[in-house]
């Protein structure tokens, strides 16, 4: 899968704390070798947009546009 950010994504992350930016990192990284391990809970949220959500921490959740690759 490819992986892009917007600049209000980074804004964002900025201001989160330490541990939550390493939670981020970590997730990032596990799901880049296993989008679907079961710890991401990776899921669609919304289908016609096709907006999905992958866990963080018990309390933050990433959200993106999963779009088609050729």
């Amino acid at each position: 899968m490819k992986s892009a950010t917007l600049p209000s994504f980074w804004a964002t992350y900025e201001i989160l704390n330490a541990e939550v930016k390493r939670s981020a990192r970590k997730a990032y990284r596990l799901w880049m070798e296993s989008p679907f391990h079961p710890s991401l809970r990776f899921k669609c949220i919304n289908r016609e947009e096709n907006v999905w959500s992958v866990r963080i921490t018990r309390s933050y959740r990433a959200l993106g546009i999963l779009e088609a690759t050729r």
